[in-house]
């Protein structure tokens, strides 16, 4: 494909418009974890019943992750500043609402609603990062810093919602939002000056619009679903069949039409193919440990929502050194699957130290330094990640692409959840039935089983990592970026190497 006009010439504000991408970001991925430390209080004050729950995560889940697809294509037609700016204003607003919920609808349509405005945001800020950062150098720099803000992000949120949740009040969660958005939208009206010749004005693919948000829908409430109904009920199993009928619709849709809503290209190319699948498996590991070790330090070790904020850090530390030291110093330098696939080994290393985790585990001596590697190695590889999924896309298609990354990453996570704490619980019912008889303190053996319980399912996703690894390993054949090219513009820009291409 031939290079569009107007995107080779660097912009003089990409680096401020950095910073409004990155807070926006931040403010995205604090949103995913920082609600779960506010749930148990929103739900006593709110009168939401324990079955009806889980729909405070699962709204903003189910229309994030199957609008994902639809908002990357609206930043290709409307324009990524346009669609970014609508995409804060809208959550600041969504966020506003949740604040002041009085009841169980208030809270779940403010829920879904920031779920809708999240989807516009997320692929928006991921393309204009795309099309702005073209030169090699800087390209891995920008990208370093998205990464650890992606990666380490909902460690962070852990954190804040602990100290809103304890010292102010749960509203203060979603409050909170407000000034990120506000200041992340001012910014970006300001200083983002998005490159010409990059719009995609093809009519929209409303069957693809179509079937593929209702697919996405409904897998990521099959798995959501499967947490607390297991996998046998009907409807899960129905979600499943369903979500299979309606994505092969879907891609057989996007063959045919002459301006398809995801263009295969963009799936097809092994390059990006790859960091899609990895990246997806690597947050079904993550997502799962960051659940078992909140659990784990509140549950069996007493700790308080700030305490577990707090004890997460070393994997936040972990990633911001990953990916904004390690991989955007060796991105340069060496082949993005040579850091793909040993940042995923490292983070699996991490994992399985935690096998070992029992009721009165050393912070210092196991959980920290497993967390260090844990993040050390996921911000390595989340950094090269990032950026070769949108490196080399033709300009038109970027939103598209970065929908992808968020697409693999939210349905990993609502996989991942679901999956490993399916795992968790059956191990823990089969340990304390088989002790149940001779046990003296029935308290103790159930806090033994729980423990017993996430350890079965980190091995699991310790070795989901290490699948992850081989597929970046196999897929990514990609070189390292050519530093005399000024852009990467149409398919086949990633494919510039300066050291010899490994063909598998």
């Amino acid at each position: 494909m031939e290079k569009s006009p107007g995107i080779t010439s660097a912009d003089p504000n990409r680096w401020k418009a950095l910073v409004f991408i990155a807070l926006a970001q931040l403010m995205v991925v604090l949103d995913a974890t920082i609600v779960n430390i506010a749930l148990p209080t929103a739900q006593q004050d709110l009168g939401i019943s324990d079955g009806n729950r889980q729909w405070v995560i699962t709204a903003y889940a189910l229309a994030f992750g199957g609008l994902l697809l639809f908002g990357g294509r609206i930043a290709d037609l409307w324009g990524r500043k346009r669609t970014f700016v609508v995409g804060l204003i809208g959550f600041a607003l969504a966020s506003a609402i949740g604040g002041a919920a009085t009841g169980e609808a208030m809270m779940l349509g403010a829920r879904a609603l920031q779920g809708v405005f999240g989807a516009l945001l997320a692929p928006a800020a991921l393309s204009l990062l795309a099309v702005m950062f073209t030169d090699a150098k800087e390209r891995a720099k920008a990208f370093g810093i998205y990464g650890a803000i992606a990666g380490g992000g909902g460690a962070v949120g852990l954190l804040l919602g602990g100290f809103l949740t304890e010292y102010l009040n749960w509203r203060w969660t979603f409050y909170v939002n407000i000034p990120f958005a506000i200041a992340a939208a001012v910014g970006a009206y300001f200083v983002i000056r998005e490159p010409g010749g990059a719009r995609n004005r093809s009519p929209l693919d409303i069957p693809g619009v179509v079937l593929s948000t209702l697919g996405l829908v409904a897998l990521v409430y099959g798995f959501t679903r499967a947490e607390h109904s297991g996998w046998s009920d009907g409807l899960t199993v129905g979600m499943f069949i369903a979500s299979a009928v309606l994505l092969a619709a879907f891609v057989a849709t996007e063959a045919k039409v002459k301006a398809p809503l995801l263009p295969l290209r963009v799936l097809t190319e092994r390059n990006r193919g790859g960091v899609y699948l990895s990246l997806g498996l690597a947050v079904i590991a993550m997502f799962g440990l960051f659940l078992f070790l909140t659990f784990y330090l509140q549950i069996v070790r007493g700790y308080s929502p700030v305490e577990t904020g707090f004890a997460f850090l070393p994997m936040t530390v972990g990633m911001i050194v990953g990916s904004t030291q390690i991989g955007t110093r060796l991105m340069t330098r060496v082949p993005p699957r040579l850091l793909m696939a040993p940042g995923f080994l490292v983070a699996a290393a991490g994992i399985l130290m935690l096998t070992q985790l029992d009721l009165d585990s050393s912070f210092v001596g196991l959980i920290m330094p497993a967390q260090l590697l844990l993040g050390l190695g996921m911000g390595t590889a989340f950094m090269p990640a990032m950026s070769l999924s949108t490196y080399g896309v033709d300009p038109v298609d970027s939103g598209v692409a970065s929908a992808m990354v968020n697409t693999s990453q939210q349905v990993g996570g609502a996989i991942g959840t679901a999956l490993l704490n399916t795992i968790a619980a059956s191990a823990t019912t089969s340990y304390v039935s088989a002790r149940a008889a001779g046990a003296a303190d029935p308290r103790l053996l159930e806090l033994q089983g729980m423990v017993h319980g996430f350890t079965t399912a980190i091995w699991w996703a310790a070795g989901i990592l290490v699948v992850a690894a081989a597929i970046a390993f196999v897929l990514i054949n990609s070189g390292r970026p050519d530093m005399g090219s000024s852009g990467a513009s149409g398919e086949g820009a990633g494919d510039e190497v300066k050291v010899p291409v490994v063909a598998h």
